[in-house]
């Protein structure tokens, strides 16, 4: 916490949903926090182990949807803001994301695209963002199909569990950058 610096962020490493989440703004509260944390997360998830993170204040929760071949081919699909949450949860999905300039979004679709590019993945995922005075920082990877990938569908015209089951079986995408 002291290199990461104040704020930060303690999560549930087996966790989410908001289970386990609680924000630390300065190292007097650091241990009560990690016990509090670890309680909950173990009767959630059967495993109290913590991360930490850098907590940013008010940003926005921006996720870029990629799919991917197993011939190399992958592509992001533009994003979606899901900043609107409650206990860590969602509840609306924009796409594409208001704060989002083009700019912004090439980076965040290239950082998508080498990130899984880079460990081979295969068939359709999402790499999530927290974005804030228009840089974005990285916070996790959903290995899978999402509930709210309609609005991709929607927003693209792409049918992203079609290009999922085309990658399973070998074939290539039928959609490029």
């Amino acid at each position: 916490a002291e290199r990461v610096g104040y704020p930060v962020m303690v999560k549930a490493a087996a966790g989410g949903g908001g289970k386990g989440m609680r924000i630390v703004r300065g190292p007097g509260e650091l241990s009560d926090v990690l016990k509090i944390a670890a309680h909950e997360a173990e009767r959630a998830f059967a495993d109290g182990t913590l991360y930490l993170e850098r907590y940013l204040e008010n940003p926005r929760h921006v996720e870029v949807q990629i799919v991917a071949d197993r011939r190399g081919g992958i592509v992001h699909l533009g994003e979606r803001d899901c900043t609107v949450q409650q206990n860590h949860q969602k509840l609306v999905e924009e796409s594409p994301s208001p704060v989002v300039t083009p700019e912004l979004r090439a980076r965040m679709g290239a950082d998508a695209v080498r990130l899984l590019s880079g460990v081979g993945y295969t068939g359709a995922g999402t790499v999530e963002f927290l974005v804030k005075d228009g840089a974005h920082f990285f916070m996790e990877v959903n290995a899978r199909v999402q509930v709210e990938h309609p609005v991709t569908e929607m927003v693209t015209g792409i049918d992203i569990i079609r290009q999922q089951l085309l990658a399973a079986g070998g074939e290539p995408l039928e959609v490029d950058q």
